[in-house]
């Protein structure tokens, strides 16, 4: 009893202090995480074994956890789920080494050309850009480079941006929903799970699609007028930047998209080829650094090992919460709460999950639910682990679009919009924002309500 209260008292001082934004939050997550250990696994419980469990190291030096054993990929049930941490950083360094030779800022120069600079299509096509890149990129890269050419956009055809960055961070956050790839929290329900790209493509990925055209009809119709108005100067195209100047490094600039297309192929193909995402992840990160030569130490530097140590602190919190058993509390609960019918059950998740991802972090609060749709999975008869997967999925992806620090893309956005003299308040960024997360989590809840139930 001492043990679970401790443990409860930590995980909730970790997100009060996430919020508070204080301390920076890689620093609050490992002292949360070693207060556990020491603690509630060590002085509470006397329990080494939980200890071995949370930190889970010798699963990486399995054959499984990289998929080349003819057994099943070993799936990370318990503690930290190094599998979603050492992906990441693949994905970081690959990054890294396309924004290095200038891949992106060339790829919406090619874009906004190709449409001949028209405002209303720039507005879709990026909107488009944006969800497409967020199913394979980091949705904080995907807007650090989007919302910067935007800027530039901006001042060369005479428009606001704001309502483009706007539209671009909600379209990056419902990308990144799509795979499991795309956003933090679905690359940890998906390796907690053992869901592979396709089983989000084939049900996640058809929502965001459906759930997209939404989308870009709503921020028509609220941002049309005042696009239009503001992008009618003539515009002499020989006088603009030609995309290919954005290239500052054309070897490298094609070894990145080259890099990038095996990425994509190995991720489609895993469940196939049997190749876990931390196999795809250390592959992808070796040939980028195979290629990068002399660059090497700037892509590594560039990486953001910050958020890698986030990850380590908060598994290990999460760890005390399902080794003290909280966790199958908090699952029976829900599970009494619906009263073991599905369809409450999957509103109480989806929308659960978004209200508390429109104002803390989505990361640890998915990594904690996992193990709960887990156990009212086990617990509830005709409930499907997989149904609820995908309503935590969208709830959490699309719930922090909500609010300017609902999700790190929406953080980023507006600090850029900001930077550049376009700054965005609370009022005119939820005022357009918001509804559009209120009606894409309708779309949501109904498709599935309609499809699974």
């Amino acid at each position: 009893m001492v043990a679970q209260i401790l443990a409860v008292v930590i995980f909730i001082a970790m997100f009060v202090l996430i919020v508070l934004d204080k301390i920076e939050r890689h620093y609050i997550t490992l002292g949360c995480g070693l207060l556990t250990l020491l603690f509630v696994f060590g002085v509470c419980m006397h329990d080494v074994n939980a200890i071995v469990e949370t930190l889970n190291v010798k699963q990486i030096f399995t054959l499984e956890f990289w998929g080349l054993a003819k057994e099943a990929a070993a799936e990370s049930t318990s503690g930290i789920n190094w599998a979603t941490i050492i992906f990441i950083a693949g994905m970081m360094i690959m990054v890294e080494g396309m924004a290095r030779a200038g891949f992106f800022r060339w790829l919406c120069m090619l874009i906004a050309k190709m449409v001949h600079y028209k405002t209303i299509p720039i507005f879709i096509t990026f909107m488009i850009m944006s969800f497409v890149l967020a199913m394979f990129i980091d949705s904080i890269t995907v807007i650090l480079f989007l919302a910067a050419v935007t800027v530039e956009l901006a001042q060369l055809l005479k428009f606001n941006p704001i309502p483009m960055i706007l539209s671009e961070i909600f379209c990056a956050n419902l990308g990144g929903s799509a795979t499991v790839c795309g956003d933090p929290p679905n690359i940890i329900i998906g390796t907690s799970l053992g869901l592979s790209f396709f089983d989000f493509l084939k049900n996640t990925g058809l929502m965001a699609a459906v759930c997209l055209v939404v989308t870009i009809i709503y921020f028509y119709f609220v941002y049309h007028k005042e696009l239009r108005g503001n992008g009618n100067a003539k515009i002499n195209e020989a006088e603009l930047p030609d995309p290919k100047s954005a290239i500052t490094d054309k070897k490298g600039f094609i070894f990145s998209c080259i890099i990038f297309a095996c990425a994509v192929i190995l991720l489609v193909t895993h469940a196939q080829t049997g190749l876990t995402v931390a196999f795809i992840g250390v592959f992808i990160a070796i040939l980028t650094l195979i290629t990068s030569g002399k660059a090497i130490g700037i892509v590594l530097k560039k990486v953001d090992y910050k958020t890698l140590l986030f990850f380590i602190g908060l598994f290990m919190v999460v760890g005390g919460l399902e080794q003290t058993g909280i966790l199958e509390i908090v699952a029976g609960f829900i599970g009494k709460i619906s009263g073991g019918n599905a369809m409450i059950m999957v509103a109480i998740i989806i929308w659960g999950s978004a209200i508390a991802s429109a104002f803390v972090d989505n990361i640890p609060f998915a990594a904690t639910m996992v193990p709960i749709i887990r156990d009212l999975a086990a617990a509830t008869t005709g409930v499907d682990l997989h149904t609820l997967a995908w309503a935590l999925s969208m709830g959490t992806d699309i719930g922090g679009s909500a609010t300017p620090i609902g999700a790190s893309a929406n953080v980023v956005g507006t600090s850029v919009a900001a930077k550049e003299g376009y700054p965005v308040g609370w009022g005119k960024y939820c005022a357009k924002v918001a509804p559009a997360t209120v009606l894409v989590l309708i779309v949501s809840t109904l498709f599935i309500f309609v499809r699974y139930l």
